[in-house]
Formats: C-alpha cells, structure tokens, sequence
C-alpha cells in the first residue's frame, strides 16, 4: 500500500488493485503507527526502513516492510498462515522428510523471493517437531511461522528483539546445546562462515539464500569470500554440505493456486569433490546422472510438472536455466 494509492493484493503471484479509495497520508500514517511499538517507530524515523512481524487477532501473521518513497508512507504486508502446511500438502518432494531428519549437516534452501522457501523451512521444522526429542533454534528477520513445542523444544530469536544480528546470535548458539539450527536468510560473510562453523559441530544447519541454482549456490558462497579464504571454505562447505534445494513457484494451469519446481542437489563423494576441487561447474552434469538417489535439476523438474498438465508451457519457460536444453527436453517427455 501507499499513500494516494488504493491497495493492491498478490493473489498467486499477480497484482489487483482494490476497489476501494485512495489511501490519504493520515490513513496511512495510522495504519502503519498501528502495529508497530515506540522503539519501531524511532527506528524507522532514523533509518528510513524496517522490517517487521505482525499478528491480527489470531488468525494471521504479516511480515511487514515499511518504507518511504517519493516523500510519502509505502508498506508492503506478506501474509503468513497460523497454520503450518505440511511437505505433503506443499506438493514437495517426499525427500524433504528424509533431509530434515538428517542427524548433521548443512541444507541450503534457496529460490527467488516470493518461492516459498519459508514456507518449505517451516514444513520441514514442524515435520522434526513432530517425530523428534530436539532441540531447535531458529534465527529470523523477523520471526515469520509461530511454532508450538510437540516432541521438541523450539524458541525462535528475532534479530534486533532478542539478538543484535545473524551472526551474533550463531557466534554464541553452539552454548545453547542446539540439535537444529535454522537460519533465516544467510546475508554476509559471517553469517555464512559462523553457518559452515555450526554445521561442522555436529548441528543440523537449515538456511537460505536468493539463488536460483544448486551450481549458482555453491558459486555464490565461495565468492563471497576473499581469495585467500576460498580454498578453505571450499573444504568447509564440502565436508559440510547435505543439500541444496531450489525452488520456483509457478501458476497452476488451472489459473487457481500455485505449485512448486524443485530442484534437489544431495552431496555425494562426487559433488563434494568438485566442491573441493574448485570445479562447481561440473555439479549440474553430476545431478543430471543422480536422479536414481533423488537428485533433480531445475529443467527436469519443469518438464515434469508439463508433462502431468500441472502448468503452462510459457510459465514454465520462464523458470528455465538453460531453455535450448529445455525444448529438447520436452520433445522426449511427448
């Protein structure tokens, strides 16, 4: 919403606009001024920004980004369920259960924002919660899904209302005996070293990152870091890393609802050695012959979704990482 504007919804991933007035700044100001506290507004006084979570009434969590633009109010409010869908009902892989039951490691959830990768940390937290005695922390910015302890105890810190930050919060997580860790949104250097630091310790490590691929993952982690580190968090991250999954969201070809593409990059001795090695460039060719354990590119996973009518051609087009390999892929699938 913004000030002058009528608001607008996102409903499977499109924009409508409301058929109501336009907001006045009043109206705005009072509605933004209603769900935050004393300390959100000075901070958003002095740093033009925030980031926020909010609950109406017990029947639905937002998470809200307040901003200015052109002078005037602007928020944005993303809607959270109180209810946790399960992998199942996500349409997910029936994988997911079996990586969030690994007893160590490092799983990297990434996509796009708006794919769902969330939601996807959500349904593989609440699936330990009910099957498993562990320990879980989660670290968010801020706090999306709400968790009720079933088998486990969970407690979830928000960044700036219960830690300083990611990184201070990882720097002293290893004292609070965790079972599982779940990282938000993996956004610097630190971030990711103190992740890889934990994975190593014996934690399972669930996070996320905005990157399309498993290849582009692995790439982007690496690259982060400066030169003289890279062969050293390279041997991390192969020792370290379970999986990588990535996910796009497409419109149903019914025009209702929206489904998931997922690709599914597990770490075998052969992708931990082209990690090693400095060769991720060879990892999609190495999931393209490991689909016999569960691996799955993004292209395949496209195909398959068209080729059980699930999708359009053009949506799924546009998904595509490499789309001459695509086209050739479909023509197999008729």
């Amino acid at each position: 919403m913004q000030t002058g504007e009528a608001p607008r919804v996102r409903v499977d991933g499109k924009l409508f606009r409301l058929e109501t007035p336009p907001l006045t700044a009043e109206n705005c100001r009072a509605m933004i001024d209603s769900i935050m506290n004393e300390e959100q507004r000075r901070h958003f006084a002095s740093h033009l920004e925030l980031d926020l979570s909010c609950e109406l009434c017990g029947a639905a969590r937002f998470r809200v980004n307040v901003f200015r633009q052109r002078e005037k109010l602007g928020a944005v409010f993303r809607l959270i369920p109180i209810s946790i869908k399960s992998i199942e009902a996500l349409n997910l892989p029936p994988i997911m259960k079996r990586l969030a039951m690994l007893p160590r490691g490092f799983i990297l959830i990434t996509g796009p924002t708006g794919s769902g990768k969330s939601t996807t940390l959500a349904a593989m937290i609440e699936h330990l919660n009910s099957k498993t005695r562990k320990h879980i922390i989660t670290i968010e910015d801020p706090i999306e899904f709400t968790f009720d302890d079933q088998y486990s105890l969970i407690e979830q810190r928000e960044v700036e209302v219960d830690t300083h930050s990611f990184a201070d919060a990882l720097r002293h997580i290893m004292r609070q005996s965790p079972d599982i860790i779940m990282v938000g949104e993996m956004r610097d250097r630190e971030t990711i070293a103190l992740a890889l630091t934990a994975a190593e310790m014996g934690s399972l490590v669930l996070a996320t990152m905005h990157t399309r691929t498993a290849y582009h993952t692995v790439d982007r982690i690496i690259d982060v870091f400066p030169s003289e580190q890279q062969q050293q968090i390279r041997l991390q991250l192969a020792s370290s890393l379970s999986a990588v999954v990535s996910q796009a969201l497409l419109p149903l070809a019914s025009g209702v609802g929206r489904i998931p593409a997922v690709e599914i990059m597990l770490c075998t001795a052969a992708i931990r050695n082209a990690i090693r090695e400095g060769k991720p460039q060879q990892i999609p060719s190495l999931m393209q012959s490991g689909g016999q354990i569960g691996m799955k590119l993004m292209d395949k996973a496209l195909a398959e979704l068209l080729a059980a009518k699930k999708i359009r051609y053009g949506d799924a087009a546009t998904k595509a990482t490499d789309p001459l390999q695509f086209e050739n892929m479909m023509r197999n699938f008729k």
